[in-house]
């Protein structure tokens, strides 16, 4: 396992945190950012939606990612 797979997971990872739909995943869970005040950002619960949060703001610079990593597979087979 390479340095290039562990990258490919991490962009999957990422944008399986991206397509998160808030009104009909998060919320009826409890994972809100609105939910996630005071102390309570600072747990883990709440560094995780902060995460699931950073990445649905970064949306563009994920589609440049995936749109690089599938040239480069495309080049290099």
């Amino acid at each position: 396992m390479g340095f290039w797979t562990f990258l490919e997971g991490f962009l999957l990872f990422a944008n399986a945190l991206a397509i998160l739909n808030e009104e009909r995943f998060l919320a009826p869970r409890g994972w809100t950012l609105a939910e996630m005040t005071g102390p309570r950002r600072n747990s883990l619960k709440g560094q995780i939606v902060g995460l699931i949060y950073a990445c649905q703001f970064l949306r563009l610079p994920l589609i440049l990612f995936n749109a690089i990593f599938i040239i480069v597979k495309l080049v290099s087979g």
